[in-house]
């Protein structure tokens, strides 16, 4: 089991956060923000390293919204996604992240019917509750 995070996170106006993958798994696709948990590090660490490290924020962890598994090559991914939030807003792609932007439901939308989204996240985030909140 490889133990992964990832972050929801909403801007004030409703918009998601969604970040491009620059590498393997999902290279090309739009995803949330996160990735491995280092040895010794917390879920909420890894959380606020990643969000930083792929999109320059600044975040503050809160609840575990839901847990997801996916196959690897190695194993198993095994993906704990936490609601945050932060009071910065401007973006700065980086690390793991060919791009990233604030999402709002029509872009979702569309990037879900271009197949543009990471395998099974627009029907994920739509069973929490966790997509783009604005229209």
């Amino acid at each position: 089991m490889i133990r992964c995070v990832g972050a929801i996170i909403h801007h004030p106006d409703g918009r998601l956060l969604l970040v491009k993958r620059a590498h393997e798994p999902g290279k090309g696709k739009w995803s949330l923000p996160g990735g491995r948990v280092e040895p010794g590090e917390t879920d909420h660490s890894a959380v606020q390293r990643e969000v930083r490290e792929e999109t320059g924020l600044f975040v503050t962890v809160g609840e575990l919204v839901g847990r997801i598994f996916r196959p690897a090559a190695r194993g198993t991914y095994e993906i704990l996604d936490y609601s945050c939030w932060s009071t910065e807003q401007d973006l700065s792609a980086g690390d793991d992240a060919a791009d990233a932007i604030w999402a709002d439901s029509a872009t979702f939308a569309t990037l879900d019917r271009d197949g543009a989204l990471t395998e099974g996240l627009a029907e994920i985030l739509r069973s929490w509750n966790s997509l783009p909140r604005n229209e």
